[in-house]
């Protein structure tokens, strides 16, 4: 699993309030999907893997094995 924090800090260390903006959502739902990436809706996971060119397994954790 890769976090959005994780792809932020490779894209030049964008913020989250630059992330945000250029997904067109708050400051407060960057931060709330770095801690739960459950919490994400649908359109938001495209959205996310679009801007950052990875899968929406990669992002939610799916495949991975289980400890």
């Amino acid at each position: 699993m890769i976090t959005i924090a994780e792809l932020r800090a490779k894209h030049n260390k964008m913020s989250q309030r630059e992330l945000a903006e250029k997904l067109g959502t708050t400051q407060a739902s960057i931060s709330m999907w770095e801690s739960n990436p459950l919490s994400m809706n649908a359109v938001n996971i495209i959205k996310i893997c679009k801007f950052f060119s990875v899968s929406s397994d990669s992002i939610l954790g799916l495949g991975e094995a289980k400890s």
